[in-house]
């Protein structure tokens, strides 16, 4: 027991180390933790050499990780995926397992006879890292873009894939029709009394404690304990039943609540489980080097393949098909899981095993690099792959100077630069006030979904990327009256108002040109950029804001309501 304590103390002390230096360099911090249980095992330094005290902190690691991803996986949220998302993942699931079976069976990994490591590699290969792509696309702002809508509708369903492997792999060695069905069955016996309880029992329960944050936070490990013991006496694992745990308390009243709570003691056991991870990890042989580097770049070229494919002929155009597929191009923490499960039952080698963890950590240093550079990266790529055939959605519409209708042809009087939720907007209130004026808007933007609904309702629309001089030009904004751009520099994409008010100045010298400030600061700067008017959104708010406190001293506040119930109630936005 002392030297479990003392053992774990030397993973947190070097945690945090290795993770202060990750947080400077801007590296992803499982890296650091990976790192640190290489430096202490007994492959490094040497300091923790218990084989018992690096599984027990391993699988407590693992079942509080697997717990909270299912406390993260909104099954309201699968129901509703759109058709997109569910085609986009079917295709990337169902295709990089295909390309990993022949792929690493052709390099002579093993596919049967109780040696599975081409089975286990094709399906962590085909799963990507929720940790990694949500913490990116947070800080760039992306989570509500639709890439990032349709990258995260991804990674749930992929989440989804990984428990019903998980449910068959106890059985890998023996896999017949009957075990699969038996497995599955005791999953959904499972599934189903976890749903039940969670349903009708625990609602109530949480409700009488919910005043003290110590019981609901011990409410929510026992659940996750209860279950994860419950999976493991009917033969299939407690990790397993950990994210029965999770995703059963995902949908009950109290779940934010319970997830604000295990967040930090999730945070310390994770941490133990990267980092025991990581003292399973010996120092790589020329051999092992060589297939971690195979195992990352078929994971790259496969990702790109699988993902891209799907979209683009769903019509998503090149830049909203490129964009997922790049978010998705790295191996998941679950595959690690996925992996050590494998380790644990014999069913694949530890040299296989450590060359996927090698490329996890050069995935992870890479993919957070590519992410951070994805719409560069997609402004590149979208040139060679329009001359080698690949048509994007403003194909066949013709440029400004080719005066086509349909999609394209030149600006209206009105200009609308880049189309979200303030544009959407401004479309209702002209479409209940003044629908005549619909006539004279043109909209300029690259969201395939506002593109095809604005075309629908009959509205002008061009297809571009409003930071694109060829797209400003070739749309002829140098002849329209007004120029609107609404979207705020946070969301967009390789440029500012500052600069688009700049370039548009210079296309069109006497258009009224309104932009959009974030800052206070920035008014001035727009000003002097060229801008006719700058609207000020926070100034908006506050007056609406002032408005429903005055109402509420009033005792109108009903009235006010119902008042913006019926404004609701008339309007017909694109963009929800």
């Amino acid at each position: 027991m002392h030297e479990l304590i003392r053992d774990i103390t030397l993973c947190i002390l070097f945690a945090w180390m290795l993770g202060l230096l990750a947080h400077f360099s801007r590296q992803p911090l499982i890296l650091a933790y990976l790192i640190a249980g290489f430096c202490i095992g007994p492959f490094g330094a040497g300091w923790v050499k218990s084989q018992e005290s690096i599984s027990v902190i391993s699988e407590l690691g693992l079942i509080f990780m697997l717990f909270m991803i299912g406390l993260e996986i909104d099954l309201k949220k699968i129901v509703r995926a759109g058709r997109v998302i569910l085609f986009a993942a079917g295709g990337q699931l169902l295709g990089g397992c295909l390309l990993g079976v022949l792929f690493f069976a052709g390099i002579g990994l093993s596919f049967g006879g109780g040696h599975f490591d081409a089975v286990y590699l094709c399906i962590a290969c085909a799963l990507s890292s929720t940790v990694i792509i949500v913490k990116v696309l947070y800080e760039k702002r992306e989570l509500d873009t639709l890439p990032g809508r349709i990258t995260l509708g991804v990674l749930v369903l992929q989440d989804i894939f990984a428990i019903l492997f998980l449910a068959v792999q106890p059985s890998l060695a023996n896999l017949q029709v009957s075990v699969i069905l038996l497995s599955i069955g005791r999953v959904a016996v499972l599934v189903a009394a976890a749903l039940l309880v969670s349903r009708y029992v625990l609602p109530r329960l949480f409700h009488q404690i919910a005043r003290r944050p110590e019981l609901i936070l011990l409410g929510a490990l026992a659940w996750c304990f209860l279950v994860a013991e419950t999976a493991e006496r009917l033969s299939l694992s407690r990790e397993m039943g950990a994210l029965i745990a999770g995703v059963s308390l995902s949908t009950f009243p109290y779940a934010l609540d319970v997830t604000a709570k295990v967040t930090t003691l999730r945070d310390f056991f994770i941490t133990l489980f990267f980092v025991a991870l990581g003292m399973t990890i010996p120092v790589p042989g020329l051999s092992v080097i060589g297939l971690a580097l195979m195992i990352a770049a078929f994971t790259v070229v496969s990702r790109l393949v699988t993902t891209f494919t799907p979209l683009y002929l769903m019509k998503q155009g090149l830049r909203a098909s490129l964009l997922p597929a790049l978010n998705l191009a790295q191996i998941s923490e679950f595959s690690l899981v996925v992996i050590q499960t494998g380790v644990t039952d014999n069913h694949i080698a530890a040299e296989t095993a450590n060359a996927a963890s090698f490329a996890f950590v050069v995935l992870a240093v890479l993919s957070t690099f590519v992410m951070t550079r994805s719409d560069e990266i997609t402004r590149w790529a979208i040139g060679p792959l329009k001359r080698i055939g690949l048509r994007d959605l403003d194909h066949g519409n013709g440029h400004a100077e080719e005066g086509h209708e349909g999609g394209h042809g030149e600006a209206r009087r009105i200009v609308i630069l880049g189309f979200f939720r303030a544009a959407s907007a401004l479309l209702a209130e002209i479409e209940r006030q003044a629908p005549v004026l619909l006539e004279q808007i043109t909209v300029v933007d690259f969201n395939p979904n506002v593109y095809q609904t604005l075309l629908s309702r009959g509205l002008h629309v061009i297809y571009g990327d409003i930071s694109s001089a060829d797209t400003l030009l070739h749309a002829g904004v140098g002849k329209s009256e007004m120029i609107i751009l609404s979207v705020p520099d946070a969301l967009l994409k390789g440029a500012s108002n500052e600069k688009l008010v700049r370039h548009v100045r210079t296309l069109n010298p006497t258009a009224m040109i309104v932009a959009t400030a974030d800052l206070l600061s920035d008014v001035g700067e727009l000003y002097e950029a060229g801008a006719s008017y700058v609207t000020v959104t926070r100034l908006s708010d506050a007056h609406e804001l002032f408005t429903v406190i005055e109402a509420a001293q009033a005792g109108l506040l009903a009235d006010k309501r119902a008042e913006l119930d019926l404004r609701l109630g008339e309007r017909r936005e694109v963009l929800p």
